[in-house]
């Protein structure tokens, strides 16, 4: 959560920043985060360090409940030194960084996005993070806010954490709130271990009590980012009941989950 005291409006939606490894205070943001990792993010990461999910995820993450939405979230291990750095950090800058995650990408500007239930779009509004320690706003180049977005590398990331969205702020946290441990795991394992997640549809009779096109089970065994869209489909079928998915003979989702 940010400490709202640092949000600063955008006028115009331009504003002047700068950040490269001759500026003073670089890579010291990359210290003594609270980083909560979207699915995508996860898949970035652990497919840059060439990791299967588990393992990255114990390795590198610490799972939690939120306890204002009550969605399973995870975030960012830090270094467990006096520094607390990111442990993707180096001397010389990040050394994931061309799959570092949207947060990273984003900073210092922040992105406030909502979802209304019923509505197709999702709301977002704009702010720049202005930290004491961070004299990159001291440099003169100059961005709007679609320039930096383009330059980040942020449309996919945002397109793809809006589907996470859509159920962490899109579904009542009440309902959040009443899921049980089972169907919290299932949260999880669909939304950050994609290669559970995967078995879960391939080794299970999941195929057999669904009616799935041809062409997206072909990409679902292949393509992650594919496999991110679906399970959040599976999420809002299963665990909330909206007619996302077409069962066969009627499934209801109580009814539906796969025998193992």
């Amino acid at each position: 959560m940010i400490d709202q005291s640092l949000m600063h409006p955008i006028p115009d939606r331009r504003f002047k920043f700068g950040c490269h490894p001759e500026i003073a205070c670089f890579t010291v943001c990359c210290a003594k985060l609270s980083l909560v990792l979207t699915p995508y993010d996860v898949l970035r990461l652990k497919n840059r360090l060439q990791l299967p999910s588990k393992i990255f995820l114990d390795r590198y993450t610490t799972s939690y409940v939120d306890e204002n939405y009550g969605a399973p979230l995870v975030k960012l291990k830090m270094n467990e030194d006096e520094h607390r750095q990111c442990p993707f950090v180096s001397r010389e800058g990040c050394t994931v960084y061309e799959d570092r995650p949207g947060a990273c990408r984003m900073y210092p500007v922040g992105r406030a996005a909502s979802k209304i239930p019923g509505w197709d779009k999702t709301g977002e509004y704009y702010f720049l993070v202005k930290e004491a320690h961070c004299l990159g706003f001291n440099e003169q180049r100059g961005w709007t806010i679609e320039e930096w977005i383009e330059d980040q590398g942020l449309a996919e990331y945002n397109t793809m954490n809006d589907l996470f969205l859509d159920i962490t702020a899109g579904i009542p946290a009440k309902r959040l709130k009443s899921l049980s441990d089972k169907q919290l795991g299932m949260f999880h394992m669909a939304c950050y271990n994609l290669d559970e997640f995967r078995k879960f549809l391939f080794s299970t009779t999941f195929l057999e009590r669904f009616d799935l096109e041809p062409q997206l089970i072909d990409r679902l065994r292949t393509d992650e980012t594919e496999l991110i869209r679906f399970s959040c489909r599976w999420l809002r079928f299963a665990l909330f009941g909206e007619k996302t998915m077409a069962a066969r003979a009627d499934l209801s989702p109580q009814t539906a989950l796969p025998n193992r």
